[in-house]
């Protein structure tokens, strides 16, 4: 089965059959050769990516984020330092998700160039309302909360990754962007909704908050199947951005419903 995010839908890697993972079932571990073939010229690394390995790096990233996202924040860089940085971003976030080995320097480029973009909007948000002060906080909290209710949920077998469950998920999250790559697209004419307020404004977020909610159990499978095929150590750093893309989602997604349901 395959991930409908970009960064972890390499099926030789993260598909299914096992090693160590997020539940505790019987482990095995895919032959060496499966190992070997990341890279043209041999073995990335002799060892497998364990959880230990993706958690670590997933925590580096996000501190990289947070560091920018501060240095951005009381450097008050304002909005277009704010869109450069979120073109820098898409365009690493394209360069990672195609790679065929991850490259580390790459993958924390993305994390620092992505702090910056959040920082900033952050400050335009939370400065932009006396009613929003806290706002930054209250969405980084509910970004933490979400994602330990949704790992215990996953864990606990509450919810179940099947073909059904990634199919629907793809459709809605496509038929999401259109809608709102569509809305961006308008506003170019001086139409369509405000995002950031109104009744659409709030239904749209709150579903958003939901798509990327549910990304994170797809992305915990696929990090999970990895895991359990024995990939390569390198590709840690892979599954770490994945889900550091997922987060980064989720965040804006929550800090976009909660002003404006402060702000109304």
């Amino acid at each position: 089965m395959q991930s409908s995010n970009p960064v972890l839908s390499r099926q030789d890697v993260f598909s299914r059959n096992g090693y160590a993972t997020f539940r505790t079932e019987p482990e095995t571990q895919a032959p060496d050769g499966l190992r070997r073939q990341f890279s043209p010229s041999g073995p990335v690394s002799t060892q497998p990516m364990t959880l230990d390995d993706v958690i670590s790096r997933t925590g580096l990233l996000l501190v990289i984020a947070v560091a920018t996202g501060a240095a951005a924040w009381f450097a008050e860089v304002g909005f277009g330092l704010a869109i450069v940085a979120a073109l820098v971003g898409f365009g690493l976030a394209m360069v990672n998700s195609f790679k065929q080995v991850p490259s580390p320097p790459l993958i924390m480029a993305y994390a620092a160039v992505e702090g910056v973009f959040l920082g900033a909007v952050s400050r335009a948000i939370e400065t932009s309302d006396p009613n929003l002060d806290g706002v930054v906080v209250q969405a980084v909290a509910g970004t933490a909360i979400v994602f330990g209710v949704m790992l215990a949920l996953y864990k606990s077998g509450k919810i179940r990754v099947t073909a059904r469950f990634t199919k629907i998920l793809i459709a809605a999250t496509v038929a999401y962007m259109i809608l709102m790559f569509g809305n961006l697209l308008l506003h170019l004419f001086d139409s369509g909704f405000n995002a950031w307020g109104g009744g659409m404004g709030l239904a749209t977020a709150a579903i958003g908050v939901v798509l990327a909610s549910l990304f994170l159990a797809l992305d915990f499978d696929m990090v999970e199947n990895g895991i359990r095929m024995g990939a390569p150590q390198i590709e840690s750093w892979r599954a770490a951005f994945g889900l550091t893309v997922t987060i980064v989602w989720l965040y804006l997604e929550l800090l976009r419903l909660i002003s404006i349901l402060r702000s109304e």
